[in-house]
């Protein structure tokens, strides 16, 4: 099996305040990786750490290691915006930008030096559609991106990352805002796209990370108490405080 993020006596802190507590664990190539837990027990800390957009956020730091396809991204990685491409991130809130779906698509590639309308105009296609949200805008590609529904907006978040062609997603809480008929819809978007992508997901839904995940984290105060297959810690999990978790008991 294929390892792409390799997390070693992974800890942060916030201040004074330790969050995520000396963890080891890999994520696996085009897997997807749910990570589960009580509220605050370091599940989004962690991953905003992968993406490292928590360098923005006064008194954070870290301990131990993060490496992506060998690098040590704390240590190794000069140029931020290279690595963010590499590794997407979407957020428990949908956030398009005020601009028209084309534009929230094409912003990226943009950015990354891409002028061709020609070029652009496949890009925005192949995400839009990779996103399972072309059959639905193709028509109105001008109309504002906040003008869309929930669902849309977030399949329209993820588009956007696609983009850039990236290799990892990031996601932290994607459905929780939304209704279950698109929540449905974006599980079986993430499904398809870990054909492709290597996906490590944030959920409170136990059932959402049995249903699409590969491999489940479960995180508790800090700590990951257990990590494998989802198929057998959901069959027998080997620390009682992960049954408790997954029956409901803690939480």
């Amino acid at each position: 099996m294929d390892k792409i993020i390799e997390i070693k006596n992974f800890s942060a802190y916030y201040g004074e305040k330790k969050v995520v507590n000396n963890i080891t664990v890999d994520i696996y190539k085009n897997k997807i990786t749910a990570i589960i837990g009580p509220s605050g027990c370091g599940k989004s800390t962690l991953l905003r750490s992968i993406n490292r957009i928590n360098d923005e956020v006064l008194g954070f730091r870290t301990e131990g290691n993060i490496y992506f396809e060998g690098k040590d991204i704390y240590r190794d990685i000069d140029d931020l915006t290279l690595y963010r491409k590499k590794v997407g991130m979407v957020f428990q809130k949908p956030t398009p930008f005020p601009m028209s779906i084309y534009n929230n698509v094409a912003f990226g590639p943009r950015i990354h030096g891409i002028k061709s309308k020609r070029k652009l105009d496949e890009i925005v296609e192949k995400s839009l559609k990779q996103a399972f949200l072309w059959d639905e805008v193709k028509d109105e590609l001008s109309k504002s991106g906040t003008a869309l529904s929930g669902g849309q907006q977030q399949r329209l978040c993820i588009a956007r990352t696609l983009a850039v062609e990236p290799e990892i997603l990031l996601l932290d809480e994607p459905t929780s805002a939304l209704d279950p008929i698109a929540t449905q819809k974006l599980e079986i978007l993430l499904e398809k796209l870990s054909e492709n992508y290597t996906i490590l997901l944030v959920t409170h839904n136990i059932g959402q990370a049995i249903r699409i995940s590969d491999y489940i984290m479960f995180m508790y105060r800090g700590d990951l108490i257990e990590f494998g297959e989802t198929s057998e810690i959901v069959k027998k999990p080997k620390d009682p405080l992960t049954e408790q978790y997954l029956t409901g008991k803690i939480g």
